[in-house]
């Protein structure tokens, strides 16, 4: 069989190719307490203002401004106390000349009230109290839909439901969410040299890990996901088993079999489906010969079996392309920048993902490289939080040089990660 040609193409180039079909999942509602980390299929608005009405965002007295005219250190001005009200109380008495009503944090001020006195402000004398100093109209006190009116939009369509969306939802009242429903997903693995997680070794055999942690990464994203049984390299029930995972699911990954040897089936696998391929080379390692392509309005994954590899073509194309299908506005692996603190002095021909380990120490954040490097390396991926993303045409980073990290373990989707 000849050996399929193949161009790379740059990393960024490939994400986009990736995120700009039109492939979406449909709109569904949920239960409130279901939704936690779905993405918004519509804009939410305030169905009543916030504050619902003029309130102390302190303990104190609640007042009238214009009785404090005049107040100092060699004019304290005494306040009768006529009435004590708690948050969620409403007195029933109007504040006079020179009269206080004391007040929780978050309770509606009093009638005739237009003002709040902290406590520490005061020097308490049973039911009175002096001040020594004037007040405002307004002055500290929150007032009526300043934070929001009725109709504001309070939650933009796209946008991941967190915990503090799920406080926002259900202070607006909503008990069911319109939501993009999550796309889900067949894993296969192929390869004749693979073993079941709880088969005995064999010489030249392996035991599959890919499977379960593609698995395992989908599952990290909410994803309703089926591993398939291990494929041997034999085309025609390779062509079976991925179109019968196409009939069940929005995106079907395989891992392994995008060699450029003899048992490279991906292409022709992708002809009997009249896939469309997106690219199947990427300028960057590991994972260089990651295919991606599309077919029936469905993703297809084509990652490398080497699982370094396999977990770097998750990250930067499997992972946007569910936020893309849910519309999500953040898709984008996260990106910071870090301080490198150990040498890494491999040149770099083209863009290379680095598993690492990322910490912050309260003043900046900092990067290692975790363990053994190389795309075959399993454990390593164990002990890392983040991957160091070297651009290609360098030789080498030393330590303390500032590198680009994505953190792999708070991405906006993840899913309070989808931030």
């Amino acid at each position: 069989m000849p050996v399929e040609k193949r161009n790379p193409i740059p990393v960024s180039e490939a994400i986009e190719r990736v995120v700009n079909q039109e492939i979406y999942t449909k709109q569904i509602e949920v239960p409130l307490n279901e939704s936690m980390n779905h993405i918004l299929a519509e804009d939410m608005i305030a169905t009543h203002e916030i504050p619902r009405f003029n309130k102390s965002p302190y303990d104190g007295f609640a007042i009238r401004s214009i009785d404090t005219n005049g107040a100092s250190g060699e004019h304290r001005i005494r306040f009768n106390v006529i009435d004590h009200i708690g948050a969620g109380s409403v007195s029933e008495k109007e504040v006079g000349a020179f009269e206080a009503v004391r007040i929780m944090t978050g309770a509606a001020l009093p009638e005739g009230a237009d003002a709040v006195v902290m406590l520490e402000q005061t020097i308490e004398d049973g039911e009175t109290f002096t001040l020594r100093k004037s007040f405002e109209h307004n002055e500290n006190v929150s007032l009526k839909g300043e934070e929001t009116g009725i109709g504001d939009i309070v939650l933009q369509k796209g946008q991941v439901i967190n915990s503090g969306a799920i406080a926002v939802l259900a202070t607006y009242g909503y008990t069911q969410v319109k939501v993009n429903e999550k796309p889900s997903v067949g894993v296969i693995a192929t390869g004749s040299e693979l073993l079941d997680v709880g088969d005995a070794l064999e010489a030249g055999k392996i035991r599959n890990s890919n499977g379960p942690m593609i698995t395992a990464l989908s599952q990290k994203l909410g994803l309703n996901v089926v591993a398939y049984q291990i494929q041997k390299d034999d085309l025609e029930s390779s062509i079976q088993v991925v179109t019968k995972a196409m009939d069940k699911h929005d995106i079907v990954i395989t891992t392994g079999g995008v060699s450029v040897g003899d048992f490279d089936y991906l292409p022709q696998i992708y002809d009997a489906l009249n896939a469309k391929v997106l690219f199947n080379k990427i300028a960057m390692r590991p994972g260089s010969v990651t295919t991606v392509a599309i077919a029936d309005g469905k993703y297809l994954f084509g990652l490398s079996g080497n699982p370094s590899a396999c977990y770097t073509g998750f990250e930067l194309y499997v992972k946007p392309a569910v936020l893309h299908m849910m519309g999500a506005n953040t898709i984008y692996p996260q990106v910071v920048q870090a301080t490198l603190m150990e040498d890494f002095k491999k040149a770099n021909p083209f863009t290379r993902f680095i598993r690492a380990t990322a910490t912050f120490n309260g003043k900046e954040m900092t990067v290692v490289p975790s363990g053994f490097n190389k795309s075959g390396a399993v454990v390593a991926i164990a002990h890392s939080n983040a991957m160091i993303m070297l651009p290609g045409g360098t030789r080498g980073y030393k330590q303390g040089h500032t590198v680009n990290v994505i953190l792999t373990e708070s991405q906006a989707y993840e899913m309070e990660c989808f931030i």
